[in-house]
């Protein structure tokens, strides 16, 4: 199976090439805005859901993954800092906490179309404000949800974690396989499982 991932993300192409899957890239741009009093769990998988649905629909025949992920801290979603200043607020919430980190996963072929949500718990060790500094300055928070990169510098900050790994930096690979499974073996239908 050649799958179409819906997403740029190179931590995600990463996790699914060490995983051995074969795979092309097409990102499946939308609008991100968080609708009013939407929670975490319903936005990712949304967000999840459509960017699916715009690759999806000028490739029917193919196995179309996508996925969007977040960090939760006090049910608050921490996405992709803006700049530097933004990053550090993010490490300051973090600091000596324990996080959600939550990914909306789908998987679409044909009229078939899958979703559930992954939940990993993350815990930060207390961070001093020059580890925070440095850490900013190192520049690895970019296009980071909630500021940090588990598989990187910020390793040295997580003391636990409860869940999938792999969840964290982008993409949790167990859920992917079974998703792909269930559309490829049940010709599921449309179904919005695991929403939250």
């Amino acid at each position: 199976m050649r799958i179409l991932l819906a997403s740029r993300s190179p931590r995600r192409a990463d996790l699914l090439s060490s995983a051995g899957y074969t795979y092309d890239v097409m990102p499946g741009d939308v609008n991100e805005t968080v609708h009013p009093g939407e929670n975490p769990g319903n936005y990712v998988a949304r967000m999840a859901r459509a960017k699916a649905a715009v690759v999806a629909e000028g490739y029917p025949d193919r196995f179309v993954p996508s996925a969007d992920t977040v960090v939760v801290i006090d049910g608050a979603i921490l996405g992709k800092p803006l700049d530097a200043d933004h990053a550090q607020v993010m490490l300051e919430q973090l600091s000596g906490r324990i996080h959600e980190v939550l990914t909306g996963v789908t998987v679409s072929h044909g009229q078939s179309v899958v979703t559930q949500v992954e939940r990993t718990r993350v815990r930060f060790r207390k961070l001093t404000p020059n580890e925070i500094a440095a850490y900013v300055g190192s520049g690895e928070f970019q296009d980071k949800a909630g500021g940090y990169a588990i598989q990187g510098l910020a390793s040295r900050f997580v003391d636990h974690i409860e869940g999938s790994y792999s969840n964290v930096v982008g993409l949790p690979i167990a859920l992917v396989d079974s998703l792909l499974h269930d559309v490829q073996n049940e010709g599921a239908s449309e179904s919005d499982a695991f929403l939250f």
